[in-house]
């Protein structure tokens, strides 16, 4: 007799536990518990049939898997979290009862949490951590664009603006930056870091206000994490690019609004030689021995030993002084044939750069005031070039308007008609290019330097792409149109043309040569062919016209068959899916089709508008 199955304790209802039954059995509150869930990177599940994983309830809740909440019960977290409970009972009660001493005591012996523990869970190798650092750069330079308030304390501001820095700096250290693109939400950027694609949104500076139906406590907790998150990367980012980490802060600097420019990057090697270390000095019978002498008595004590215990020594040294160890594939015993082969930090180190990387170092630039400085200073560096600004924008500009070697300048304002030049500044402003400020960045998202003319001063723009990966077949404005575009603008053209040169002919004409050419179109052997061409000849029409209303029609025949053998194909595999697979094929044809007719409705437009352009050439 098999083993009997109790209803409420096996199945469904053992794999999942509702979020009241989870709380109950955390012994904590919803607060603690969505914190915990957010830091663990645990959240609700779908049964398969809520009825079952409910007991028999079909009452609206949430699910967690029962594995999941076991993991939580033995988090150090929720201990720390009980214990700031009963802490924040007995200050209270302290405070309540005027014990002043006891409360300082209480606060000073505050249960603080750390979660460098779940981020080494989370994340088990460095690759896995920069590889989930996009969400992590959005909040972190989302709330260092925020006013402080109640909420929102200046030290965690000031921490989210260091981390901007930190990241900044190190993308234009190693010229990393690939890809940007300036959209209405902010500025979209792309770096490689670790041959690894790393995108994040730096919204735009402008006065910030939190919304009311926004709750902040979630928010501050992903920050929470992901600030730990960062400052592992950015640590290990640095010391193995040789920097010191975190780069020291010029407190003038940053309170003249120097920006990035207030952090100084510095080697490793620098720090080392700028202090070294003190030789310590012991006293031993009334001789002082330095460690001078310590290291000189050990040396002469290796040199007694035989040639092979140094020959041993020395390759042990060498051996210690091997950073990266290359990775030798071997074949797998079942497959001989594959060979599996592993990433380096010497293999990525030793990867071609892009040379895209000193697109602007040749140049110098300087930005007008009315231009954002924290967006181009970031994007410039990160491309070799030297960028300089006014004193309205902040200090530490490396040059002043007046340097001869600034080539191009960036500039966001019409052209002002009237305004008196002096000599010198008519010759600087014949030197230079002055360019709005899309140039920048179409200049990095096509990877060459671009024509400044048609992003000249006060000039209309052309349409400024997004560089990242679109889907196959979507809309290009910069393309030509397709194919059967053409060809339908090109029909509608005659029709609009044929009227406009042909006013003085006669209705009966004009019905000949619409009889000739819907002859043309039916035409289907030789003969039928010639008839229709003599035909059109008699009436009238243009040879070529008949040769595109031919071409046209046999167009058509040959998709039609084509179109119903792909459809009675395509019935024929819906009919071998299942339910799920139906509606998983409906939803991906919907979204195909919805793309196609956006693409259909863009390319109308376009079209419409080269039309207007022509007309309105022919009328001038």
């Amino acid at each position: 007799m098999g083993r009997l199955r109790q209803k409420g304790k096996a199945g469904a209802a053992k794999a999942y536990v509702t979020r009241t039954s989870a709380i109950k059995k955390l012994q904590c509150s919803l607060a603690d518990f969505r914190r915990l869930c957010i830091l663990k990177g645990i959240f609700p599940r779908e049964p398969r049939s809520r009825k079952r994983a409910n007991k028999g309830s079909s009452a609206p809740t949430s699910f967690y898997y029962a594995k999941d909440i076991a993991y939580l019960a033995h988090e150090p977290v929720l201990k720390k979290l009980r214990e700031h409970k009963a802490f924040a009972k007995k200050l209270s009660r302290a405070l309540g009862r005027g014990e002043w001493s006891d409360a300082k005591n209480l606060e000073d012996n505050k249960p603080v949490y750390r979660l460098d523990h779940i981020i080494k869970e989370r994340y088990p190798t460095f690759i896995d951590a920069v590889r989930d650092i996009d969400d992590a750069l959005c909040m972190v330079f989302l709330f260092a664009s925020l006013p402080s308030n109640a909420r929102l304390p200046p030290s965690l501001i000031e921490n989210c603006s260091r981390l901007a820095a930190e990241w900044q700096l190190y993308v234009m250290h190693t010229r990393s930056l690939r890809k940007s693109f300036l959209s209405i939400k902010g500025i979209y950027y792309q770096a490689e870091v670790m041959d690894q694609t790393v995108t994040w949104l730096v919204p735009y500076q402008f006065t910030q206000n939190i919304p009311s139906d926004v709750d902040v406590r979630v928010m501050l907790t992903f920050l929470e994490l992901y600030q730990t998150l960062l400052g592992f990367v950015f640590f290990k980012l640095y010391t193995d690019s040789g920097l010191v980490y975190p780069p020291p802060l010029d407190i003038k600097k940053d309170e003249g609004g120097a920006g990035v420019g207030a952090f100084s990057l510095q080697s490793t090697s620098q720090t080392a030689s700028s202090a070294p270390p003190k030789a310590k000095a012991v006293q031993i019978e009334g001789r002082t021995v330095s460690g001078k002498d310590v290291r000189q008595a050990i040396k002469s004590m290796a040199g007694v030993e035989a040639d092979g215990g140094e020959a041993a020594v020395q390759t042990a040294d060498s051996n210690s002084m091997e950073v990266d160890e290359e990775f030798v594939p071997h074949p797998s015993t079942s497959d001989p044939q594959s060979t599996m082969t592993l990433t380096t930090l010497k293999a990525l180190a030793a990867l071609p750069q892009s040379l895209t990387t000193s697109l602007f170092s040749p140049y110098t630039f300087y930005l007008s005031r009315e231009t954002p400085r924290s967006i181009f200073e970031f994007i410039v560096r990160s491309f070799g070039g030297r960028i300089g600004w006014p004193a309205s924008s902040g200090s530490g500009s490396p040059f002043d308007e007046s340097d001869d070697s600034i080539t191009h300048v960036i500039i966001d304002r019409p052209v002002l008609e009237g305004t008196s030049e002096t000599t010198e500044e008519r010759e600087r402003r014949s030197r230079r290019k002055y360019v709005q400020p899309q140039w920048v960045v179409d200049c990095i998202n096509a990877g060459k330097i671009l024509l400044e003319e048609p992003y000249t001063q006060g000039s209309t723009l052309p349409p400024h792409l997004s560089p990242f990966g679109e889907y196959e077949g979507a809309y290009d404005p910069t393309a030509g149109l397709t194919g059967q575009a053409v060809e339908e603008s090109e029909s509608e053209d005659e029709d609009v043309v044929l009227p406009d040169a042909e006013e003085d002919e006669d209705q009966e004409v004009q019905l000949a040569e619409k009889k000739a050419l819907r002859a043309a179109a039916a035409a289907n052997d030789a003969a039928s062919l010639r008839a229709a061409e003599l035909a059109a000849e008699v009436a009238g029409v243009d040879f070529g016209t008949f040769e595109k209303e031919v071409r046209k029609s046999r167009k058509k025949s040959k998709a039609a068959p084509k179109d119903e053998t792909e459809a009675a194909e395509q019935d024929m595999n819906k009919m071998m899916m299942s339910n799920k697979q139906k509606k998983l094929y409906e939803k991906m044809k919907y979204s195909q089709n919805k793309k196609a007719s956006e693409r259909a409705t863009l390319e109308e437009k376009k079209q419409q508008l080269q039309k207007q352009k022509k007309r309105e050439a022919k009328a001038g």
